[in-house]
C-alpha cells in the first residue's frame, strides 16, 4: 500500500501524506485538506456488514492512512480510542417512531465529537513520538468541540491546548466540561463574542504562518481531516445495522449541523459507495446552509441564539470542503469564490445537489419534537437531534429507512429539555458531579493578537 496523498482546496499547498496532514491542521494557503483521491469500497460492503465498529474503523480508515501508520498500530490507536466507551455497541442504533436514531453520545464527555477526538488525540501522541517534536492545539468551539477535544489530549505527552468558546454563549454543562479540567498542559479561553469570532480568529491565527511555525501549531477542529475521517465511519455502520433490520437495499441520514463537518463525513462516505440514498441537511434558524441547498445563495447573517446552541453559526468553516467537490475540484475556481466571499459574504452557485436535502427546524419545532417523541415514543432527544428529526420527519420516504445522527446526550441541555417538557428529566450522574468541581478560565477579547499574546505568554512560562 502506497501512502495517501493530501492536497488544499486552494491547490497552492504542496501535497503531503496523512501524518503531515493531521499535524498541518489548515492547510497553509487558507484552505482545508482533503485526499487527493477517494476510494471506491462497493466492492467491498458485503464483507463490511457484519463487521464490529472498532473493525470496520479500521477499513474504513486504512486506504486514507496509507503506509504513513502501519496497519497494526492504527488498529492499536482505534481500539484505544473506544475504551472509553460505555455501551458495548460503541454506537447503537435505535429505533424511535418512524426513524432510526444513531446515538453517537456514549464516550466521555457524551457528544457525538468524542468518537472523532479520542481516536485524534491518540494519534497526535503517536505521530509526535515518532518524530520527536511537539505541538499546540489551538480550537475554537460552539460547545462540545471543545470539551471533547480537552478529553482527548489532556495530560498526554508534548500537547498544549488552547480552546477559545464564546463567554456564556454555551451551556452550563458544556462550560463545565471544559473549565473544570485543570490538567497544566490544558488551557481555556472565553471570548466576548460568538462562535463564529471564534473561528474567525482561529483562522487568522493559523494563517500567521511565522506564528504558527514557531509555536508549532495544530487544529483539532473539523478543519483536521483526521477529524472527518473518523467520522465516515459511523454512516457506514448505521446503514449496515437498519439494512440488517428492516431489508432495505439502503437508507437516508438526517444530519443536525452547523459547521458542516459532520455531514461532510457523510457525503464522503456516499462517494466512497456508501449505502446511502441521500443525505438530509438539518439546521436551526442559523439557516445558512439550507439555504444555499435550497437557493444555491451562501450568504452569513447574524447569528440568532437558540436552544441548540452548538449549531448557531453562520460561517461553517467545512463548506468550502464540499465545495471543492461542487466546482468538480477545481481550486482555482473555489480560491476564487472564496475571496469574493470574505469581500462580500456572499456566493452563489449555479445547479442543485441530488444527494443532499435540507430543511430547518425552529426553537418552537424542536421543542414540539421533543415532546412528541418523548410522550408517544418513550425517547428522549437532545435539542440539537430534535431539529434533525424535525427536518427528517419532512422527507420520511415509504421503502427507504430514514437515519437520525443523535449528536449528544439530552442530559448536557438540561434547559432546554425542562423548556419542552416541564420536567427535569434528563440526568446523567457525571454531568451532575462537574457542578461541584473548581474551574480555570480566563476571559479575553475575539482579538488575534490578545489570543496570540496569550499563547505566547502561557508556552514562555
Amino acid at each position: 500500500m502506497n501512502s495517501a496523498t493530501y492536497i488544499s482546496t486552494r491547490g497552492e499547498t504542496p501535497p503531503m501524506g496523512f501524518q503531515d496532514s493531521v499535524l498541518m491542521g489548515l492547510a497553509t494557503d487558507g484552505g482545508l485538506l482533503l485526499p487527493q483521491a477517494i476510494p471506491n469500497v462497493t466492492d467491498r460492503l458485503a464483507a463490511w456488514r457484519k463487521l464490529s465498529y472498532a473493525e470496520l474503523a479500521l477499513e474504513v480508515l486504512q486506504p486514507f492512512v496509507g503506509d504513513d501508520i502501519p496497519r497494526a498500530t492504527l488498529q492499536d490507536l482505534i481500539a484505544r480510542s473506544y475504551v472509553a466507551f460505555t455501551h458495548p455497541e460503541l454506537v447503537p442504533v435505535v429505533p424511535a417512531g418512524p426513524v432510526h436514531v444513531v446515538e453517537l453520545f456514549h464516550g466521555p464527555t457524551l457528544a457525538f465529537k468524542d468518537i472523532a477526538l479520542q481516536l485524534l488525540g491518540n494519534m497526535f501522541e503517536h505521530v509526535l513520538a515518532r518524530t520527536g517534536s511537539r505541538l499546540n492545539v489551538v480550537g475554537a468551539t460552539s460547545g462540545d468541540t471543545g470539551s471533547a477535544a480537552i478529553a482527548a489530549v489532556r495530560g498526554k505527552a508534548n500537547i498544549h491546548i488552547f480552546i477559545m468558546h464564546p463567554h456564556k454563549k454555551v451551556s452550563p454543562v458544556q462550560e463545565r466540561q471544559m473549565t473544570t479540567i485543570l490538567d497544566e498542559n490544558v488551557h481555556n479561553i472565553a471570548i466576548t463574542g460568538t462562535f463564529d469570532d471564534g473561528q474567525r480568529v482561529l483562522k487568522e491565527i493559523f494563517n500567521d504562518i511565522p506564528f504558527k511555525t514557531q509555536y508549532r501549531l495544530g487544529a483539532v477542529n473539523s478543519v483536521n481531516w483526521a477529524r472527518v475521517l473518523a467520522q465516515i465511519v459511523y454512516y457506514f455502520h448505521g446503514a449496515f445495522r437498519v439494512m440488517e433490520r428492516t431489508g432495505a437495499a439502503d437508507v437516508q441520514v438526517c444530519v443536525p449541523t452547523g459547521n458542516f463537518g459532520d455531514i461532510f463525513a457523510g457525503y464522503v462516505a456516499l462517494r466512497m459507495g456508501a449505502p446511502i440514498r441521500r443525505l438530509i441537511l438539518a439546521t436551526n434558524e442559523n439557516d445558512i446552509l439550507a439555504r444555499f441547498f435550497n437557493t444555491g445563495a451562501y450568504q452569513c447573517g447574524d447569528v440568532y441564539p437558540t436552544t441548540s446552541p452548538s449549531m448557531d453559526i453562520q460561517i461553517a468553516s467545512n463548506f468550502e470542503r464540499y465545495l471543492y467537490y461542487r466546482m468538480g475540484e477545481d481550486a482555482t475556481a473555489v480560491r476564487r469564490l472564496m475571496q469574493e466571499f470574505a469581500v462580500n459574504g456572499r456566493i452563489q452557485v449555479a445547479g442543485q445537489e441530488p444527494a443532499i436535502a435540507a430543511g430547518r427546524g425552529t426553537v418552537a419545532e424542536t421543542a414540539a419534537t421533543i415532546r412528541k417523541y418523548y410522550r408517544e415514543f418513550g425517547y428522549l432527544l437532545d435539542p440539537h437531534t430534535a431539529v434533525g428529526v424535525t427536518v427528517a420527519e419532512r422527507h420520511l420516504s415509504a421503502d427507504t429507512p430514514t437515519l437520525c445522527l443523535a449528536t449528544a446526550h439530552p442530559a448536557k441541555f438540561k434547559d432546554a429539555i425542562v423548556q419542552a417538557l416541564g420536567a427535569d428529566v434528563a440526568r446523567h450522574p457525571a454531568l451532575d458531579a462537574l457542578m461541584k468541581l473548581p474551574t480555570r478560565c480566563v476571559v479575553l477579547p475575539p482579538d488575534c493578537h490578545a489570543i496570540q499574546t496569550y499563547i505566547r505568554d502561557t508556552l514562555g512560562k
